[in-house]
């Protein structure tokens, strides 16, 4: 029987669905999180084999000690797995000290972790990225900043998606930035211009993408997070070629083995001179787990299928099945709450109630997308645009 440990098995809550899909399969399903069992879901509850509580996730000394713990009642482990970019770095080193062959160890997964080792395969894969230095000093930062213009973005080299990024606007802004007491590596990037295109998917254990989607996000996701912006994004029916192209290229060249994966690039929407031009693509950054919040669930939807389950066989059985093209786009509306908006919930759900596939708050830290969201199949372009209009109208 084979041993799946998940790390922080109840982020986001829909998570449970991993674990789920190993035990029904005929796995063991032992997990670890901070908190207590009689506070977790039935659902979650349901779905593991067995459940340890760890005093922090934080502290390796006690999820080792968990692990040991399931190593010596169970037998060997086979998966160690969290599938959240925060302990990528953690889920590794545990893999290493119980010689987990079935994923990347401490020195492969910084191939993905820093986004400055990321460009390296951008490159690789003859995909333009933007330029960027180490900003060590404010003289080394105007120097690149005369060359490339204001603004300029600054964030952590090691860093989890758009967290603690700034837009740096003018000199002074520049100078503040310096001032501040940053105690970790940053990059610091020209700014671009244009939509983010993320490609996410799934690879088998031969690093055949085995499911693919695009999804193109109307509002910056720096600005979501950043200064509470309202939310607003969807999946394609159809993939464009240069994308999908570059996408495939781009995960081959990391060699990810039985892996979600969550890449982005600008789609620039005006030419920059020594960048490229308008409509092209630029490669971001690379996450080789699954996209954040509900977009996992969004992509099951958008496909009538169960990726929780399909990623179980492949770890399990070594699958590699087909999937059809997909029927649907899926959108997600974050609304929030600073605003008013000229519809309730109640004539949404009058509207749309046959398309939304999924409603509610945002539960914790995952507010920083959106404070009340909505998650709706279309058929067509016009159609998500016509929903996003009467979701977000305000008086």
């Amino acid at each position: 029987m084979l041993n799946f440990v998940f790390i922080s098995p109840t982020f986001p809550d829909t998570y449970y669905q991993f674990p789920q899909a190993w035990k029904e399969l005929g796995g063991n399903a032992l997990c670890i999180g901070e908190e207590y069992y009689d506070s977790l879901s039935d659902d979650m509850k349901n779905a593991m084999t067995e459940y340890y509580q760890v005093s922090s996730l934080e502290n390796y000394d006690d999820v080792y000690r968990a692990v040991a713990w399931f190593s010596h009642k169970y037998g060997k482990i086979d998966w160690i797995e969290s599938h959240n970019e925060y302990w990528l770095r953690q889920d590794a080193r545990l893999r290493t000290d119980f010689n987990v062959t079935t994923g990347d160890d401490e020195v492969e997964v910084l191939r993905y972790k820093n986004k400055s080792t990321m460009k390296d395969y951008y490159k690789q894969c003859h995909v333009k990225t933007a330029r960027w230095i180490f900003p060590t000093s404010l003289k080394k930062a105007k120097q690149f900043i005369e060359k490339v213009g204001y603004p300029v973005i600054v964030k952590p080299d090691d860093g989890v998606g758009a967290n603690a990024t700034w837009k740096i606007r003018n000199e002074q802004e520049l100078e503040n930035f310096f001032k501040l007491n940053i105690d970790v590596p940053y990059i610091m990037e020209e700014f671009i211009t244009g939509e983010i295109w993320s490609y996410d998917g799934l690879v088998d254990q031969n690093n055949n993408i085995i499911f693919h989607t695009v999804h193109v996000y109307k509002t910056q996701v720096m600005d979501v997070l950043n200064a509470q912006a309202e939310n607003y994004f969807y999946s394609l029916r159809s993939i464009p070629e240069d994308i999908e192209k570059t996408g495939e290229d781009v995960i081959h060249a990391f060699n990810i083995k039985a892996r979600f994966f969550h890449t982005e690039y600008f789609r620039m929407t005006q030419d920059k001179k020594g960048l490229g031009k308008k409509g092209d693509l630029i490669g971001l950054e690379v996450n080789m787990r699954p996209p954040g919040g509900y977009i996992l669930d969004m992509m099951n939807y958008a496909n009538n299928m169960n990726l929780y389950r399909m990623y179980a066989r492949i770890c399990m059985f070594n699958e590699s099945p087909v999937i059809p093209p997909s029927p649907y786009l899926c959108a997600f509306l974050g609304k929030r709450d600073r605003y008013t908006y000229t519809h309730s919930n109640e004539e949404i759900y009058h509207q749309y109630g046959l398309d939304i596939c999924k409603s509610g708050r945002m539960p914790g830290i995952l507010q920083g997308m959106a404070d009340e969201y909505f998650i709706a199949n279309f058929k067509t372009e016009k159609e998500v645009e016509s929903f996003a209009e009467f979701v977000l109208e305000k008086d």
